[in-house]
């Protein structure tokens, strides 16, 4: 009896380590399988592949938005610069501060307005150039009603009361629709960053500005020195931002203004 205790006892012994060794392995399969699989988890190898592939399409996306500037004149579109920049830290910003201590701003509102209204007719020409009928119609009607309602166009109620925006476009950006490209970068004086097709248009819109016409000549260039003064009267400030904001003046400033000239052509 003794020894069939015994047995019964080892028996037992043996199957429970047998169930608790195949209760411990079944654990252990279950750990395994819950691990993340090595191999279906991407290596550091792979995470440097996928960023390379993202750098290089950034590097391709910002290739094509660069801007192809042609500046064979850069020596002398430099020494134009620094003479503009001279000028208006000498000349025009100092000028333009005493205009606006004595002048309110309605009355250089007022001034502003005026000599938008008298360069009608190159907004006018450049919108039908354009084929932008419409808004050449909207021009012509705001001129009407700002020079008798808005007193000669000292006054915008085209704008305020009618809601008529006025057409930003020119003979350059007219050049620009028919397929002329930007041509060579200039830096004129006085009118500072410009190009061949811009400094075309511009001859062009003198011929269309009826101030040309003021006889005689001096009369006429000090209109537009005061139009000039008025107007930087409100931009106080702004060229100093952008010099100090830019590594390079010269370089931002011509990029700046072929990237805002394409957009305006685009548009």
């Amino acid at each position: 009896m003794r020894l069939q205790a015994w047995a019964i006892i080892v028996v037992l012994a043996v199957i429970t380590a047998g169930c608790t060794a195949s209760k411990k392995t079944a654990a252990d399969q279950q750990h395994i399988l819950a691990a993340p699989n090595p191999i279906a988890m991407p290596s550091e190898s792979s995470e440097d592949d996928e960023f390379d592939l993202i750098d290089e399409d950034l590097e391709k996306q910002l290739e094509e938005q660069k801007v192809k500037i042609s500046d064979p004149l850069k020596p002398v579109n430099r020494i134009m610069y620094h003479v503009n920049d001279k000028l208006y830290f000498w000349v025009l910003r100092p000028t333009a501060r005493a205009y606006k201590a004595v002048a309110p701003k309605p009355v250089r509102t007022g001034i502003r307005n005026f000599f938008n209204n008298l360069t009608t007719p190159v907004r006018f020409i450049s919108c039908h150039l354009q084929g932008k009928h419409k808004a050449a119609g909207r021009e012509l009607h705001r001129f009407a009603y700002n020079t008798t309602v808005g007193v000669l166009g000292f006054g915008d109620p085209a704008k305020d009361k009618l809601g008529l925006e006025p057409a930003d476009e020119d003979l350059g950006q007219t050049l620009g629709k028919w397929g002329l490209g930007n041509g060579v970068y200039l830096v004129l004086p006085l009118f500072g960053p410009s190009t061949v097709r811009d400094g075309l248009g511009l001859v062009g819109g003198q011929f269309l500005n009826p101030v040309r016409y003021v006889k005689p000549a001096e009369t006429s260039y000090g209109i537009s020195a005061g139009q000039i003064t008025n107007e930087n009267s409100f931009r106080i400030g702004e060229y100093e931002a952008f010099k100090d904001a830019a590594i390079d003046p010269y370089i931002a400033m011509r990029n700046a203004y072929i990237q805002y000239r394409n957009k305006k052509v685009q548009e």
